[in-house]
């Protein structure tokens, strides 16, 4: 019933995946909207943003939004807006968040720290031995990640706050004013 008449590429997924059609901005607004409606209270619905930002600085690429829902749980914040949060670590941002949380990680443990997202594995051994490739820069990226997943999550989380309950005392007074203006 709700299927596409031409079933998308794989091509064409990934392409909507990394660039949207209808651009990222027409994106953004629709998950403010959607954001902005849950029916919860504003806490939990910031709270569960900034738990979905906040796991996007962890290293385990692939499990955030599991990791921001079980995060968002064990909170008592809104899952789904967690979820929604997990998009800041989209394409664009994930090689930056990536060699953020190495730095973080490698100044915390005392080792150096100049080194870009192409310097952190030698991407022969990935492929041969993903394990192998990835066992010398994990536990900088998560000792990284953890402040700054601290630091995002209120960063995201007190902005949203105030974004959420501005809009539902509006939302609030606008259908008091049309249930007002519907009893004349």
């Amino acid at each position: 019933m709700f299927k596409r008449r031409k079933q998308r590429t794989l091509v064409e997924s990934a392409r909507e995946w990394v660039w949207p059609r209808a651009g990222w901005n027409r994106l953004l607004l629709y998950y403010r909207h959607r954001l902005v409606r849950l029916p919860d209270s504003s806490y939990r619905i910031a709270a569960g943003l900034a738990c979905g930002a906040a796991i996007s600085f962890t290293p385990f690429i692939g499990m955030h939004v599991l990791l921001a829902m079980v995060l968002a749980y064990a909170m008592r914040a809104n899952v789904v807006a967690a979820v929604i949060g997990t998009i800041v670590g989209n394409p664009w941002t994930i090689p930056l968040i990536l060699v953020l949380t190495y730095r973080m990680g490698a100044w915390a443990m005392g080792l150096d720290t100049h080194v870009g997202i192409t310097d952190l594995f030698d991407v022969e051994v990935f492929f041969l031995n993903p394990w192998q490739a990835l066992k010398p820069v994990l536990p900088p990226m998560i000792i990284g990640g953890v402040p700054l997943g601290v630091l995002i999550w209120w960063l995201v989380y007190w902005p949203a706050y105030q974004v959420i309950e501005r809009y539902k005392l509006q939302r609030l007074k606008y259908l008091q004013r049309q249930g007002e203006s519907g009893e004349n």
